[in-house]
């Protein structure tokens, strides 16, 4: 019977974004649509790279890498969401809660690193173009995409661990829609202190760290190409960069305002807005932003839809025939 009664007040309650108003209906709505055009938008975007010998490029690699973590990342959160919405329950396993845990850091911190390392690729292009197949070789992008992967896993590994082991007292209630570590530590009752000294340390080395990077890289690419005689050459790389930029600042940002703060300065339910934008939005607007404004990757998208619907078209006449 205590048994059971552990088991029982083990689990966590997921209070979440919605509330049972017409607003919320809508807000859930808005949110189910982002996740699927995320996972398709993604998919896609993967099945292009392996598919199209011209798109077999380090910078298409690593993209390829950024798709496959940002469809497991929101499937990680966003089915859990809807799930609870539509039963009514908010409770999740204290297991369920670890996972989340473990999958989320392992993808945001993964995927900060993979985004210096795109950024590298950019820089190495642009201002370094002799260099470039040597720079950015098939070994180098391995290196580059393995370590991103291991390093976020390691990273999560010990934070996972760590976090989990403290003692969580009284209410089990997190004001978040998922399992996220500074969200989590307000529940415990005892001094977290040094593992948030932890968690800055960590912050300094996936986020303020690659960020500055990413910054410093685009600061070059752009005094590069403020050096070049077309007008045209220049306008296409101004804009494409601040696109970049603009995603990069909307997934780094409120990470750094969320994970680099003191316990005591994070206000109930503030985090969970903030999370918003690295755990959804930026899934769904880094293919657009990286890909699909590419003029190789338009072209191959009407190609391969043309040769799917030419493919289907005798079918259909056939049936009609008949």
């Amino acid at each position: 019977m205590g048994h059971e009664n552990h088991t029982f007040t083990s689990d966590f309650i997921l209070l979440g974004l919605f509330s049972s108003s017409q607003s919320s209906l809508v807000f859930f709505s808005f949110i189910v649509i982002i996740f699927i055009m995320t996972v398709a938008e993604n998919t896609v975007m993967i099945l292009l790279i392996l598919r199209d010998a011209r798109l077999h490029t380090p910078m298409y690699f690593l993209l390829s890498h950024l798709s496959f973590m940002d469809i497991l990342h929101i499937s990680n959160i966003v089915p859990k969401m809807v799930t609870d919405f539509l039963s009514g329950s908010k409770t999740i396993s204290f297991v369920g809660c670890g996972f989340q845990v473990f999958l989320s850091l392992t993808l945001l911190g993964g995927e900060c690193l993979l985004l210096a390392a795109m950024s590298y690729d950019r820089y190495v292009a642009i201002c370094h173009p002799l260099h470039y197949p040597i720079l950015m070789n098939d070994s180098v992008c391995v290196m580059m995409a393995g370590g991103s992967w291991l390093v976020g896993t390691v990273n999560s590994i010990v934070h996972t661990a760590y976090a989990l082991h403290f003692p969580f007292c009284g209410s089990r209630a997190i004001d978040h829609f998922f399992c996220e570590v500074p969200a989590m530590l307000k529940l415990s009752c005892v001094d977290t202190t040094l593992y948030e000294r932890g968690v800055y340390v960590s912050g300094l080395i996936f986020l303020l760290v690659p960020f500055s990077l990413i910054f410093a890289s685009y600061v070059q690419v752009l005094l590069t190409v403020l050096q070049m005689k077309s007008s045209e050459a220049r306008k296409k790389s101004f804009s494409t960069c601040s696109f970049h930029m603009m995603v990069v600042t909307m997934y780094y940002g409120p990470f750094i305002f969320t994970y680099m703060r003191p316990k005591s300065y994070h206000t109930p339910g503030q985090d969970k807005y903030l999370a918003i934008f690295y755990t959804i939005l930026t899934p769904t607007l880094n293919p657009i932003i990286y890909s699909f404004r590419n003029k190789d990757v338009l072209e191959f998208l009407r190609y391969w839809f043309r040769n799917t619907c030419n493919l289907r078209a005798p079918m259909w006449l056939s049936r009609l025939s008949i």
